[in-house]
């Protein structure tokens, strides 16, 4: 009896040793898998959480109604205002000023040059990082310019005879070509291809029952007398739309409506079918396309990425509120309520910042820095 008495004990321990082992070998590991989900979760999270408070970046500090009228361009910025551009750097220094006197300035860049006109005025400037490069004044008011990674500059003025005149300039101010549209309506959009030897316009008509809208081409082709501007085809579409936006991508011609776009193939243009009930904003990135749409009005943005053969390879919701885009020819960056998103030409985030104030513009600069100008001035921020 003594000795099954403790043996009987022996068990006893035995058995909850066994217990409290196997307690102690759950517990670990539960704390390795909450360890494993909670590193996972903080690294999904790092973007959103990496809050930065703009006023603490490099830049310098304005007012909202300042830093309205600066636009992000070559290394730093230029501050365009009613009798004034000036190029400034990102810690606000002068580089040079050119006078001008504008009622309503506009200003649009590219990685090269920047085209600042009056609205419904009559003059532009052509300006570089180095100054002005020409300034040249217009018969008719002006409505809109467009310019060409090689500097080759559109500007749509008015014509009381006319739907509209689209003047072409080369990168040192000769006029190349004065077209003037009668039959092909209201110019819209327009955009050069890689090399600027091409350039195509939108348009519309709506003198008729139906609006109908045009695509015009026109050559610039390099010869002994110089650059000649040469119409190369015109293209209609079945449906009764604005084409707002085209552009080149891979030399194929691409043009986007509110909910719709078109490619032109084998010189003919074709309807690619899509499910973008709102098209917001569509820039070309490499041989890619980014779309942010929406399923209507006031519904949450979201961002499509599609290649060159018109497949979706990445469809993301991103935001509420548009701000800002900017892109280069391999990277592309979006603000979106109080985030900037970086993409690059596969449609992978390599930057997601969070920020304090609402961006105005941004564009890239040298490294992997932003130059954001936000309601509170001009700042740089890493993605």
């Amino acid at each position: 009896m003594v000795i099954n008495s403790k043996t009987d004990e022996r068990n006893r321990i035995t058995g909850r040793l066994t217990i409290v082992v196997a307690i102690f070998l759950l517990l670990l590991i539960v704390s390795v898998v909450l360890i494993f989900l909670v590193s996972k979760r903080e690294e999904n999270m790092r973007g959103a959480e990496a809050q930065i408070k703009l006023s603490a970046q490099g830049g310098f500090e304005c007012e909202y109604s300042e830093a309205q009228k600066l636009y992000p361009f070559g290394e730093g910025v230029l501050k365009v205002t009613t009798d004034r551009a000036a190029y400034l750097t990102l810690s606000g220094n002068e580089i040079y000023s050119v006078g001008i006197s504008y009622k309503n300035p506009q200003c649009i860049t590219n990685e090269s040059c920047s085209v600042i006109f009056d609205l419904d005025g009559y003059t532009f400037h052509v300006l570089d990082e180095n100054g002005m490069k020409y300034s040249i004044p217009t018969t008719n008011q002006i409505k809109s310019a467009y310019i060409s990674n090689q500097g080759f500059v559109a500007i749509f003025t008015n014509n009381p005879s006319s739907f509209g005149d689209v003047f072409l300039y080369d990168p040192d101010g000769n006029v190349l070509s004065d077209w003037s549209s009668y039959n092909s309506g209201y110019p819209i959009a327009c955009a050069f291809n890689k090399d600027s030897s091409e350039v195509s316009i939108t348009t519309i008509n709506t003198n008729g029952a139906v609006a109908i809208p045009y695509i015009r081409v026109f050559s610039l082709n390099t010869g002994d007398k110089g650059i000649e501007v040469q119409d190369k085809a015109v293209y209609t579409t079945d449906n009764s739309e604005i084409l707002a936006t085209c552009f080149y991508l891979d030399d194929n011609l691409y043009a986007f409506s509110a909910n719709s776009f078109y490619k032109v193939v084998n010189n003919k243009i074709i309807n690619i079918k899509s499910d973008y009930a709102a098209i917001n904003y569509v820039t070309a990135i490499g041989n890619r396309i980014y779309i942010v749409y929406s399923d209507g009005v006031q519904q949450l943005n979201k961002l499509s990425l599609i290649n060159s053969s018109e497949s979706v390879i990445y469809d993301s919701p991103i935001g509420t509120k548009i701000n800002a885009v900017c892109s280069t020819n391999n990277l592309y960056a979006i603000s979106v309520d109080n985030r900037i998103f970086v993409y690059n030409n596969n449609g992978v985030i390599i930057g997601d910042v969070a920020v304090d104030e609402d961006i105005l513009r941004m564009n890239f600069i040298k490294g992997n820095e932003l130059c954001v100008v936000s309601t509170g001035g001009v700042h740089t921020v890493s993605y």
